[in-house]
């Protein structure tokens, strides 16, 4: 069980069907033919030489496909790690040279480890301080930097890396005479192709189907020869094994990249694979599980000169729907970049590099989501804000900054809930015994005198000091002589929380106001015996029910309640008449 638990292949390899070959073989085959012509395009866009976009496909498929727990999720070179290795790694060194290749495989050994680090000691749920609002606004601003970067290969213009969005538009207003008119028309060729043929027949292989013809019209009209930039040389064969320059300098420089890849592909992977989990419900995918895989994925990746890797939405949904059934998919997917790594890259030479760019801007399409971003604006406008600052800070920021400003805007957003939780004055609905927020149920009558009061959350450190807030604004009343606690929603409480109930019980007792409290869950009431509250409180004072507690004030409570004013006035006439 235990090895099961880390070898998830050995769940369904042992029980493979015979017929689970024939989808899985279609299913590798089809995501192979998308992965060639992505795999080099996100190389591209990566700094790297599009071959390390092949490498990205082979290595690490074979390691997810036998420890993952997803058995449709296609890992391979995607376009947001390449941003972000792009973004980080190229303040060190200067895209497609040999030190920027050698720091770029030192990332992927690094995120490697970083993630097994994750997985092995479970610190998967950290990624939840993430949340969707901060993902679609980092995508989306991922999704228009990554247009930008690829203007200069779609329109065959020299535009300096450096330049951010906005000086990349001024540059670009007042050089327009520069555009290379060749290389622009096979851009908007291939994209213009590619949505045609995806309109018309989505099983077509659109990216490959124009990467071959953009190769035979470059060859045949010698294209090269006017302007238009190609890939070249790629080389054949393998790759072959190579360990990672390591250097303290290096890694230190490295680790807010790593950081930044390793969380982002983190979310995409796990959000990917909890989404086909559902559609296919043969399988459960482990988030801790999954951070083992996909770092041995890229730490035995990194050896073999693979660049950072991540799961495909694109890819993924593509196996999914082409009766993918297993990990065995994702290694018919790895022979055939294997095969193509040996005998089909020669014929890459005369590849435009503008259809890469074409191949890389139709994909990134689906990182634009404004439809996400117009339904928060209609159901939740502080999600809304959320996701348009971690937007804004990435586009005119950086990567990084807008991946940590989205991390903690997260981890803000939860300690603000944290620390002022709802809270709720509650009333009796008419002709019941249910009570209810009079905010939400109007019809809610309070009892005359009476405030119950409903704390909905965890009692401690972080909001105690909110809590004694809100009982000290309750007791200002003059009216008052009860406050019921209901504690049904208090589902734990620490020694702060129970020194501030405490406090607050003093409080009330010193303004001449009963206190009862009801519906105390077990953890909690063992610190009352433990803290001395339920003596503080009064034994009697404790119910299991606001009705309950209702109904003994009104049988008991009211005539104890005179009792004792009654007694309070004749003690102060005492006093009166000594004086």
């Amino acid at each position: 069980m235990k090895v099961k638990q880390y070898i998830p292949a050995l769940e369904w390899l042992p029980n493979y069907r015979s017929d689970w070959l024939k989808n899985d073989l279609f299913a590798g085959l089809t995501v192979g033919v998308m992965l060639v012509p992505q795999g080099m395009a996100y190389a591209l866009l990566a700094g790297m030489p599009p071959i390390y976009g092949l490498y990205g496909g082979l290595i690490p498929l074979l390691v997810y496909a036998f420890l993952g727990t997803s058995r449709q999720l296609s890992i391979g070179p995607v376009a947001v790690s390449g941003l972000l290795v792009l973004a980080g790694v190229s303040q060190l060194a200067e895209p497609f040279t040999p030190h920027y290749i050698e720091l770029v495989l030192l990332t992927s050994l690094l995120v490697g480890f970083f993630q097994l680090f994750m997985g092995v000691f479970r610190l998967g749920i950290i990624f939840n301080f993430l949340s969707q609002p901060v993902i679609t606004g980092f995508t989306s601003a991922a999704a228009v930097i990554i247009v930008f970067s690829q203007i200069k290969y779609a329109l065959g213009m020299d535009i300096p890396r450096e330049m951010n969005i906005l000086e990349k538009l001024t540059h670009l207003s007042r050089h327009l005479g520069e555009i290379h008119w060749p290389t622009l028309l096979i851009c908007l060729g291939g994209v213009l192709l590619m949505i045609g043929l995806r309109r018309w027949n989505r099983k077509i292989p659109g990216a490959l189907f124009v990467t071959a013809l953009s190769i035979l019209i470059v060859y045949i009209f010698r294209l090269d020869r006017y302007g238009v930039d190609i890939v070249q040389d790629v080389p054949v064969g393998l790759p072959h094994f190579s360990i990672p320059i390591l250097g303290l300098e290096s890694i230190k420089e490295l680790i807010p990249t790593v950081l930044s890849v390793s969380i982002i592909g983190a979310v995409e992977i796990i959000s990917i694979g909890t989404v086909l989990q559902k559609k296919h419900r043969d399988h459960t995918v482990r988030p801790n599980q999954e951070m083992f895989a996909t770092g041995l994925s890229k730490i035995a990746g990194a050896f073999f000169q693979a660049l950072p890797t991540s799961s495909s939405f694109t890819r993924s949904a593509v196996n999914s729907e082409a009766g993918g059934k297993t990990g065995m998919s994702s290694v018919f997917t790895a022979i055939l970049v294997a095969l193509t790594l040996i005998f089909l890259t020669p014929l890459f030479y005369y590849l435009p590099n503008a259809v890469l760019a074409a191949i890389v801007l139709l994909a990134v399409r689906s990182l634009f989501d404004w439809q996400e971003a117009m339904r928060l604006w209609r159901v939740h406008r502080k999600d809304f804000y959320m996701m348009l600052v971690t937007f804004l800070a990435t586009l005119f920021i950086g990567i990084a900054e807008g991946v940590l400003t989205g991390v903690l805007l997260s981890i803000g957003v939860v300690l603000l809930k944290a620390a002022r939780p709802h809270s709720a004055i509650l009333g009796r609905l008419p002709d019941t015994q249910y009570f209810r927020n009079t905010l939400r149920f109007p019809q809610a009558q309070e009892e005359e005198g009476v405030i119950i009061f409903r704390f909905d959350a965890p009692l401690y450190f972080m909001n105690a000091a909110y809590f004694g807030q809100q009982m000290e604004e309750i007791i200002k009343d003059p009216g008052l002589r009860l406050v019921i606690l209901d504690a049904s929603s208090i589902t734990d409480m620490d020694a702060s929380g129970a020194e501030m109930l405490n406090t607050v019980v003093d409080n009330i007792e010193s303004a001449n106001i009963n206190f009862y409290i009801c519906g105390v869950l077990g953890p909690v009431r063992d610190l009352f015996q433990e803290t001395g509250l339920v003596e503080k409180i009064g034994p009697k004072n404790h119910f299991l029910t606001v009705n309950e507690a209702v109904k003994a004030w009104n049988t008991v409570g009211k005539e104890r309640d005179r009792q004792w004013k009654s007694e309070a006035i004749r003690t102060w006439k005492e006093r009166e008449i000594q004086k």
